[in-house]
């Protein structure tokens, strides 16, 4: 929404539209480096700084194409407000740091852009920033719906007659976007969730003679199972945890749930599960939907571990404990798989390298070239073909039973979780290097409020 004081809107389109017009003309003659705008999306992942540090660096060594890169404060918000962030201000050393650090640090947010026709002033808004600061590119780091705002703003750029180029870069932890063989983030989330499961399993066993018979993890994971397909890794032989998993994509059953989880209790003494948040009734309604929904207009999930434990206890008279990874799982930088880092990261660089050949409304993807032994390279897709699209697990996937992965699934999954990259600690505790973030002056005279 634009504030009722945005009276000066129009004519800073007007006022701006003469200096963008004489920029490009001036481009053509010598071809002067422009700004970049980096903003990070959605739900943050342990590795999605990683990425800024892929863009960042690479861009700094393309001074003749790229002057400096401007990070948007709270992500997309950062262009509509005029509120974003001078890296070039930050040290080579800090920002080489950023490989280590958790979250997003500039800020990110869940914000969605409407459509074109929907709400054309949001966009004539990053179009008046961009031409403000002579920001000629634009790296859109998120899932589904960043990959559909970086292509509307190519198409609109071009419209309005200051093309900007648009690189969407991946980052998603539930692993669905399409083309691209995994998302970066989603290898360290899948790394956090099956060692977590083997180690919750090994203390359950310990105590489940006396004690705990159920033990339930959630883990995130709305349509698609890939999450919690990660939990069974921790399953190397048949007795092992988990016991039962719940994939979104395969229809919750109550009768036949229980009966698996009484029948592990009676084989095993025990019964790990591992359920996505996403689980769902043959209808379609989710387990442990509030009714609210969030900023992208998704249903808002959370306690699928506490239905199930209730359904658990009431029906089977079982003790019970449960677990909600949450931030956990997306945060956990300590235990990040350095494959991922190592993927996070070069998909940064390659958007930049693409940005300055010339290419836009694309999205760098990962390729995978071969299992065993695991090699992958970097290719490219056009933001059409991923904007609001999602990548389901495949059937073949799901063993045919419908709680467990199969040995298909364990080689694409093994992979992606391999490796350690520890950060540097201090006193016992990973160094938390703190950014100046100092703030881009702003050019505008009016303002605009979202």
């Amino acid at each position: 929404m634009v504030n009722p004081k945005n009276q000066a809107y129009g004519d800073d389109l007007l006022r701006l539209s003469y200096h963008s017009c004489q920029f490009i003309i001036n481009l053509g003659e010598s071809m002067t480096a422009m700004n970049a705008f980096y903003a990070q999306s959605g739900g943050v992942t342990a590795v999605i700084n990683a990425t800024a540090c892929g863009v960042i660096e690479t861009a700094r060594s393309h001074k003749d194409f790229i002057s400096n890169v401007y990070a948007g404060k709270n992500g997309i918000i950062g262009a509509l407000e005029e509120d974003m962030i001078d890296t070039n201000l930050e040290s080579k050393k800090t920002i080489a740091s950023l490989r280590y650090l958790p979250g997003g640090v500039f800020g990110s947010a869940r914000y969605k852009l409407k459509g074109i026709k929907e709400n054309r002033q949001e966009y004539e808004r990053l179009i008046q920033v961009f031409k403000a600061h002579n920001i000629g590119y634009f790296f859109y780091n998120g899932g589904n719906d960043s990959m559909d705002t970086a292509h509307k703003v190519s198409l609109i750029s071009k419209e309005m007659g200051y093309p900007v180029t648009c690189l969407g870069i991946p980052k998603t932890v539930d692993n669905d976007l399409p083309i691209t063989d995994n998302c970066p983030g989603f290898g360290s989330v899948a790394k956090y969730v099956a060692v977590s499961t083997q180690e919750a399993a090994m203390d359950v066993i310990s105590m489940c003679k006396t004690s705990t018979k159920v033990f339930i993890m959630e883990v995130m994971g709305r349509h698609a199972g890939w999450i919690a397909a990660a939990g069974g890794l921790a399953k190397k032989h048949s007795d092992d945890a988990p016991h039962i998993i719940l994939f979104p994509e395969i229809a919750f059953n109550k009768k036949v749930f229980l009966k698996h989880v009484k029948e592990c209790v009676k084989k095993y003494d025990y019964c790990v599960i591992v359920a996505s948040e996403g689980a769902r009734y043959a209808d379609g309604k989710f387990l442990a939907e509030t009714g609210t929904k969030d900023a992208f207009g998704h249903a808002q999930l959370g306690g699928v571990a506490s239905v199930l434990a209730e359904m658990v206890s009431q029906n089977l008279g079982f003790k019970y404990h449960y677990a909600i990874a949450d931030y956990l799982q997306r945060s956990a930088r300590h235990l990040a798989s350095a494959v991922d880092v190592e993927q996070a990261y070069a998909v940064g660089k390659a958007a930049v390298e693409m940005a300055i050949k010339g290419q836009t409304a694309m999205m760098p993807v990962i390729k995978r070239i071969s299992d065993k032994p695991y090699k992958w390279e970097i290719d490219q897709a056009a933001l059409s073909r991923v904007a609001n699209k999602e990548k389901m697990l495949p059937k073949k996937f799901i063993a045919k039973d419908g709680f467990s992965i199969t040995p298909a699934c364990r080689r694409y999954l093994l992979p992606l979780i391999q490796g350690e990259d520890y950060p540097p600690y201090s006193e016992g505790l990973p160094k938390k290097v703190q950014l100046k973030n100092i703030s881009v002056p702003k050019l505008l005279n009016n303002s605009f409020v979202v």
